[in-house]
């Protein structure tokens, strides 16, 4: 696996971020007809907020984010991107059980939504997230704490 650091987002992180997504859910925005290159850029710097947001670096480098954003009963977690050459390496799984694990400590249910047929899927329910609505562009997951 590869060394990873996690740090807390300023607001100086959204031009990253924003690039980030763009090129990370392309090729399932596509696939679903939903991809507007303006649009997906557009839509995380409207929803930014660094407060609950983290940075992962790799080698002191960006290399991807996630948010975890407290709301009602449950935190929603968010924006989780990872560059798509460090995909595969481990690293979200690392960071995915660093924060589920302060969510047990804690005994906060988490949610979170994914596209239709992305293969992050697969991670959050390896993590334990169930589905608990869709529609035709989402999937909605739920996990209850451990």
């Amino acid at each position: 696996m590869v060394d990873w650091d996690i740090r807390p987002a300023s607001v100086a992180d959204v031009e990253a971020v924003a690039e980030l997504r763009a090129v990370v859910l392309r090729a399932d925005l596509e696939r679903l007809g939903r991809y507007d290159e303006h649009r997906v850029r557009q839509r995380l710097r409207d929803g930014f907020d660094p407060s609950c947001t983290w940075v992962i670096e790799v080698g002191g480098v960006f290399a991807g984010c996630v948010a975890l954003r407290p709301a009602g009963d449950a935190h929603w977690l968010e924006h989780f991107y990872l560059a798509p050459h460090l995909q595969g390496s481990g690293i979200g799984s690392g960071v995915l059980r660093e924060l589920l694990e302060s969510c047990d400590r804690d005994r906060v249910l988490v949610r979170l939504n994914v596209l239709q047929g992305s293969p992050a899927r697969r991670l959050y329910e390896r993590y334990g997230f169930d589905v608990e609505s869709e529609d035709r562009v989402d999937v909605f997951m739920v996990r209850k704490p451990a």
